[in-house]
Parts: structure tokens; sequence; C-alpha cells
């Protein structure tokens, strides 16, 4: 059997130039990066402001397990799907970050024959995009501490600092350090440290803006820490916003690739859903809308995560309004939530299945919630059996959700075409979408609702910090913000280990932090780490590039 990556390099991509003609770019809009990816130039949506919106759709998953779901696999595969049967279709995804390549994930631009490419670059630096976000993260930071050397004329609070350094790598000696050590020369010494540039307020500020003049606003909106009156301090009074923008401008275009079969693809931006908002960039997604008549993204995680983000963040800041949800789950996922161990997972078992069914079910019924078209794709392994598939047939049946087969992995395309076809029906129904809260609800209704509604949670408990930070936060004027909730992917609760659909559980909020320049306020439940640390035998290493030949790269 084929690897990823191999399957990737057999691949013969067309000339991106190609691609961009097809679907109606202009020869000065296409910066090319090389033969296969290209960077599209803004003016596109000025030349197509007029041009009706294409139809919206979003993948989704239930809880991950380490047996995989398949997320983006689905994403790229019902595109190619949709692509082969004649519509007008774009695929719209996030960029992969360094830290999980090289930690446990491995390449992430889907899998087998469901893939974009060039993969190699896509997962390997691509077009620059996070290296900007960083610099200008860091651009930040610097003249944060070059204030605070001469004289710190704004009087900044130390303590209150909340702006931390970033990288785009998985390093847990980073996440907490001491800085401006070494003599008066070398700055004031305070606590410091590094979150991964995918959880970064930069990342989430170049995914949410609409235009260049909007990044220059939100970029300037960003707060660094407080002043000793408990004033915001942003990076407009630091006057560092505008430096910040020069370094972004070009990562604010969106990167067109394309899937193995030549459908085109936007891969734009790269927030993690466990932390940031999870989604692919405003400006992909309503450029693709201009460009196609179908457009399937994807939001990181499971839907209590990703979508939620998507639903009552991206969609509610952009004005998005998705027409159709796609549920992806696996029986081997499924089993996993019943109890049963990664290498347990061959072996028939419908009892398990039941047992994890409950996590399937708890994720559908709250994307009803929001009043959006539903289907669950069941991603296909030769392990399953018809006995395991009809438990998650007449589960879903029962809450009227509609299950489709998916072997877009062994298939592409053509794996998806049963997928496309339900799709295609379940699109005639309107939607009506409707975020989960309203911005005016105090900011502890905000979060009681996403726990109580969303991860089934009894109540919600705040520590010290937390509440010491919410006040700051009201304080200061923020509370009109929706919420980005930073948890583990591993539960609908905050406790990794609870898996299925966990009862009767707290939701523990630590700490809480306004991203004012992202336009969200970050509450920390459980012990969710903004900076990954690398497991005990990292997916780098088994990479190496032989004969200019990458391998390992999944």
């Amino acid at each position: 059997m084929l690897t990823d990556i191999e399957i990737a390099q057999g691949a013969k991509p067309r000339l991106i130039a190609e691609i961009a003609n097809e679907i109606g770019l202009l020869e000065d809009e296409v910066e090319f990066y090389g033969k296969y990816k290209a960077k599209i130039s803004l003016e596109v949506m000025d030349r197509l402001k007029s041009k009706e919106n294409g139809k919206l759709i979003l993948v989704t998953a239930i809880t991950p397990t380490p047996a995989g779901e398949g997320k983006t696999t689905t994403t790229v595969g019902l595109g190619e799907a949709l692509h082969t049967m004649g519509k007008n279709t774009f695929v719209a995804v996030r960029e992969p970050s360094l830290g999980p390549v090289f930690g446990i994930k491995g390449g992430a631009a889907g899998g087998g024959y469901a893939q974009v490419v060039p993969m190699e670059d896509i997962n390997l630096h691509f077009t620059g995009d996070f290296h900007a976000v960083t610099s200008a993260h860091n651009l930040l930071s610097a003249m944060l501490d070059n204030h605070l050397h001469f004289g710190n004329k704004l009087g900044i609070d130390t303590r209150s600092i909340t702006w931390k350094r970033v990288m785009d790598m998985n390093d847990r000696a980073l996440r907490k350090i001491v800085i401006g050590l070494g003599g008066r020369a070398n700055g004031t010494p305070r606590e410091d440290g590094f979150e991964i540039t995918t959880a970064s307020e930069i990342m989430a500020v170049l995914c949410l803006s609409e235009n260049p003049e909007d990044l220059q606003a939100r970029l300037s909106r960003v707060v660094v820490g407080s002043d000793q009156n408990g004033n915001p301090v942003t990076a407009s009074q630091l006057k560092a916003s505008g430096a910040m923008a020069l370094i972004l401008k070009d990562a604010l275009k969106p990167n067109l690739v394309q899937t193995l079969k030549g459908a085109p693809a936007f891969v734009h931006g790269g927030p993690f859903a466990n932390i940031a908002h999870g989604c692919n960039s405003v400006i992909a997604t309503k450029m693709a809308l201009k460009l196609a008549d179908y457009v399937v993204t994807e939001a990181g995680f499971g839907a209590d995560l990703g979508a939620e983000k998507f639903y009552d963040i991206k969609c509610r800041t952009a004005g998005l309004k998705p027409d159709a949800t796609v549920l992806v789950a696996t029986i081997r996922a499924l089993k996993m939530h019943g109890g049963v161990a990664k290498d347990g997972l061959r072996a028939e078992n419908v009892e398990a299945v039941k047992r994890g069914l409950p996590n399937l079910i708890a994720h559908a019924k709250n994307i009803q919630k929001y009043g959006v078209p539903l289907i669950v794709a069941l991603n296909a392994f030769e392990t399953d059996t018809q006995a395991e598939m009809d438990v998650v047939l007449n589960g879903c049946g029962e809450i009227g959700v509609p299950v489709v087969l998916s072997d877009v992995w062994a298939r592409g395309g053509d794996g998806g075409m049963d997928l496309a076809g339900t799709l295609l029906e379940v699109l005639e129904t309107p939607t009506q979408f409707k975020p989960l809260y309203e911005l005016d609800q105090p900011v502890k209704e905000k979060i009681a609702a996403i726990a109580t509604k969303i991860y089934g949670a009894d109540e919600v408990a705040y520590s010290s910090d937390a509440v010491k930070s919410l006040k700051l936060i009201e304080q200061q004027g923020f509370a009109d913000l929706p919420i980005c909730m930073a948890k583990t992917q591993y539960s609908l609760s905050d406790d990794p280990k609870l898996l299925g659909d966990p009862a009767g559980h707290t939701l523990t909020i630590r700490d809480l932090k306004v991203s004012a320049g992202a336009g969200f306020i970050v509450a920390y439940a459980g012990s969710i780490m903004t900076m990954p640390g690398l497991p005990l035998h990292p997916a780098a290493e088994a990479m190496a590039i032989n004969d200019g030949v990458i391998k390992g790269l999944f």
C-alpha cells in the first residue's frame, strides 16, 4: 500500500496557470510561486463583488481519537466528487503547522487519494505565511520590550502583560521563560513564554480580516497588557501595527493549489481549533464563494470546537451563512469511544460501536441546534462490518440525519460520489442558520451556553484567576465579544479521559484573555496548553531527503 506522500509524489498535477484560467482569474490577479502554487490578488473581490455567492458546505467531525476520523480527507474528497460531477466547486482548507507535521500528526494535506498538492510544499513552509505571522507577532513582542527598556512612557504594568512570543514548532521547554537577564543593556527582566504560531492572535487576525484596511485596524486593536490604571495597552499605542501589517501584506492573499484530480483549492491560514478559532481565512472562503457554485471547507478537530467556532465566530464575524454541514465519523473511532484499545479495532465489536455512538449523536444534535442541514459521512475502513454500520445508520435515523458511506481515502472523488449526491439533495433544504448566543449576553452566559448546550456540562466553575480576568475584561469594555473556547480536543468535556458523551461534568474556566484584534475572548478550560510538546518519538525522526526525494512525510 502506498503512503500519502508516495501517492502525492506519483501524481501529475496541472500547471496552476491552467487552474487559474479555468476558474476565471485574470492574468494580473495571479502571483506564481513556481509551477503548482500561486497567491491570488485581493482585487478579485472588487471585480466580483456583485456576483452571487455559491453554497457553503462545512465539514466537521466527531471527537478525535488516535484511530483518526479523516475530516480534511473527506473535505478534499467531497470537493473532488462534486468537481467530477461537473459542478463548479472549490475546496478551502487551512495550512498545516510545522508543529504537528514534525510532532505526532505528520503531513496534513488530506490523505490517500484525496489530497491537495503539492503536498510536500504545503506541509513545509508553503508560501511563507506562517513565517510572516511569526515575524509580525514577534515584532510586537520586541517593540513592547524595547518600550519597557527605554523608560515605559505608557506606564505598562509588567505583571499584566499577556503578550507572549511565538514559533511554529512544538517546544515545551519554552512555555515559561525569563527574559532580559544579563544586565541593563539586555532589557527589563520579566517572565515571558512562547506559544505556537497557530495559537497566535495574529494568526486569528490574518484569518478573520476582510481586506488590508481591516487587517491594519485589527492589528492596531491588539492588547498586550494593561497600564498602572488598568487601561488596555495596544499595538497602536506601541506604534507597531503599521509595520506588522507590512509584514503580513502578502500573507493576506489566498494560496491557490489543486486536488489530485485538478479541482481548485485555497489553502490559507491555520489557527488551531483547540486554542484559536480553527478555520481557514475569511478572505479565501469569500473569494471561493465568488468563484464557485459550491465551496467545501473544514473546521478543526471535533464539532464541539471547530464547528462551534465556525458558526459562532467566523460566520458571525464575516456575515457568512453555511448551507449544509457534513459530520465525519468512523467505526474505528466510535469503537475507541466505546472503550476499545487501538490494537483491538480490527475485530468486529457491535457493542463497542453502540457504546461509542452517543458521541456522534451528541455532535449531530449540536449541529441541528444551529439550524444547518446535516449529513453524516461514515469514512470507510476495510475492517468495518455491516452490523457495525447498521448501528450508525439506525442511531442517526432516529434523529433524522442521513448517513452516507464515504471511501475517498482509497478512491478519491470516485469514492465520494454518493456523499456528493446526497449533499446536493440536502442543499435543496434552505438553511435556518442562527448562532448559539447573542453578543450582548453577559460573558458568563455565553460561556454557559457553549458549556451546557454543546459540551453537555452541568455547570461552569471559575478559578480565582478567571474571575479576576473577567472583571478586567468587563471594565475595559470587551464583554460584548464572542467566546473562543480553549480546551482539550479529545473530549466533549475539559478532561481528555472522558470519552463518548460524558454526563454530569463541570467545565472549569481557569483563565480568560481578550484578543481584541481577532475580536473574541479566549476562555481557557482545564489544562489546555498553548505550546504543545513533542511526543516520545516525533514524526520528524522518520523524515529525510534522499537524492532530492522527501521521505517520511506521511
